[in-house]
């Protein structure tokens, strides 16, 4: 091979990788729960940025503000801040000299889900960083017991989850029992609703399982036979 083809094939192959690098065109997954704080970290390479400009918006269809600095002003400061981030956003003052543009989200709710990307206007490339903020979500089921003319009836009951988890019946040897859920959506939260028919005494568990923010949480119920009491777990 002509030492200059190999020469133009590298400079093409080190400038693109160089340039996916500096434009944050990796989209980082973030992973919370719920009310607890996420750090989305964005920099400029060790630059004082005190008296610089840099955005961080949500993506999408309908994008929102989420915090801005100009200079010494900043966040509540200034117009345009969706009200759904007001006194929750907040920067490192101290480390603007380094070029540290990063935000913390204060007690994360399941609306800020979603994708950020952090922007200097008026420097190239002006993305600089992109995350897929997940806050996660799901209260431990509920199970409510009934004796019908066919056994006994459980219904498993998880609220509030996010993201969609999977619900499952088991008993007491890890079988999962054959049934389908329900679910209803409020937000970007589902409520999710499971029911089963037993007809042998033991163990059962509900169990509801995300996979995307590895959480999985469960309640365990015993059905009785005659003459025993139900006991929740």
């Amino acid at each position: 091979m002509d030492l200059l083809p190999a020469l133009c094939l590298c400079l093409l192959i080190c400038s693109g990788a160089a340039f996916s690098h500096q434009t944050g065109s990796e989209v980082i997954r973030k992973i919370v729960k719920e009310d607890q704080d996420a750090l989305l970290f964005c920099a400029l390479d060790g630059t004082n940025i005190a008296e610089d400009v840099f955005d961080w918006k949500t993506d999408g269809s309908s994008r929102h503000e989420v915090f801005v600095y100009r200079g010494s002003s900043y966040g509540d400061h200034l117009p345009g801040q969706d009200a759904h981030f007001k006194d929750r956003v907040f920067h490192f003052p101290e480390q603007l000299a380094v070029g540290n543009a990063s935000i913390v989200i204060r007690k994360t709710q399941v609306t800020d889900s979603g994708n950020y990307t952090c922007y200097f206007p008026f420097h190239e490339p002006r993305r600089r960083a992109q995350y897929e903020l997940i806050v996660g979500a799901a209260q431990d089921p509920f199970i409510v017991y009934n004796k019908t003319s066919d056994g006994v009836l459980l219904q498993c009951v998880v609220r509030r989850a996010f993201p969609k988890p999977r619900v499952e019946w088991r008993d007491s040897s890890g079988s999962i029992l054959t049934t389908e859920p329900t679910f209803t959506q409020k937000d970007m939260s589902f409520d999710v609703f499971l029911r089963a028919t037993v007809t042998r005494s033991g163990f059962y568990r509900c169990v509801a399982t995300q996979e995307e923010i590895h959480n999985e949480v469960f309640t365990e119920t015993y059905v009785p036979g005659p003459g025993q009491s139900v006991f929740k777990f």
